[in-house]
């Protein structure tokens, strides 16, 4: 698994791409694994601490609740106006929450709703983005993971 530095450090123009479109919007869609297994989709915020990718969680939600079990995540950029004029993007992983001094460093600096906001850093081991080709005519999709690094493919 890979920090957002790393990842920034190997796949710049992708790393920009996916940060550009998380930062468009303010919310977006997280999905994680509920104590059966099965899929819990929410929606969330993300941002940066410290150089890494990070969602933030109100205390006690299902999601952080969610992570603090079993921390792999799914998280898809809130997708705008279905226009596709952006690329779409996607990116899998492992959460990690931050507690303690960290935890307390972030609430100083971001000021959330609430002192005791779970924190939780983000390990990356997928970054998809999907688009429409300039003429119109099929999907590029880029799919970047630590093993492999970025690979490009076409969709009729």
């Amino acid at each position: 698994m890979t920090g957002w530095q790393e990842f920034t450090e190997q796949a710049p123009e992708l790393a920009a791409t996916v940060r550009a479109r998380l930062e468009s919007a303010q919310h977006h869609v997280l999905a994680t694994l509920r104590k059966d297994g099965s899929p819990r989709v929410s929606g969330t915020e993300v941002g940066w601490h410290r150089g890494e990718l990070t969602l933030g969680s109100m205390p006690g939600a299902r999601k952080a609740r969610d992570l603090q079990r079993d921390g792999r995540f799914a998280l898809h950029a809130n997708p705008g106006d279905g226009s596709m004029a952006e690329p779409d993007v996607k990116i899998s992983g492992v959460a990690t929450e931050v507690t303690g001094t960290d935890q307390r460093a972030w609430v100083d600096e971001v000021g959330p709703p609430q002192d005791d906001a779970h924190l939780f850093r983000c390990r990356i081991t997928e970054a998809v983005t999907t688009e429409v080709s300039a003429d119109q005519t099929h999907l590029v999709i880029t799919l970047w993971t630590p093993e492999r690094g970025v690979r490009t493919f076409q969709r009729a």
